[in-house]
């Protein structure tokens, strides 16, 4: 992270590779979601090639919430998730909320993904690889989330 330990220390230097891992997989859920919103937006068809069924994922009645994609809402939580990085990056004194509400939404979007995933395997009976991704991503970003935390618990 931009602030914080000189570089050279080792705590530092985990905690700013965790940060960055939290970036790249925030970012690839990112444009994971944003991809789903265009396709169900956009009424086309998603390339999965031979892994996967995603148009039976993506146009069933689960892909949806009140008329909202569920891939839009995905991109919205990324979005946030990238907000509470940057914010846990540049201003120290917020940087433990900031930590705290990345969690929170990194809980959310994992609970969420997993029932996502339960309805794929269990009620479709068709998988979206860029679910799988997408959920993959969100449950790391807890994890990594989870170790933050830690991290900044244990150097108070």
């Amino acid at each position: 992270m931009p602030n914080g330990p000189s570089p050279s220390d080792p705590a530092s230097r985990h905690s700013s590779l965790n940060w960055s891992l939290s970036l790249g997989l925030t970012l690839l859920g990112f444009a994971v979601s944003a991809y789903l919103t265009w396709i169900k937006l956009t009424g086309n068809t998603a390339s999965c090639g031979p892994v996967g069924d995603c148009e039976s994922v993506n146009n069933s009645r689960y892909a949806v919430i009140g008329g909202v994609p569920i891939a839009l809402l995905g991109a919205l939580g990324y979005l946030a998730l990238l907000a509470a990085l940057v914010v846990e990056a540049r201003w120290q004194s917020l940087s433990g909320t900031a930590r705290l509400a990345a969690l929170g939404i990194g809980l959310v979007g994992t609970l969420y993904s997993a029932y996502l995933t339960y309805v794929e395997v269990a009620v479709l009976r068709a998988v979206c690889p860029y679910c799988v991704v997408s959920a993959i991503a969100m449950t790391l970003i807890l994890v990594l989330c989870v170790l933050r935390l830690r991290a900044a618990e244990a150097e108070a």
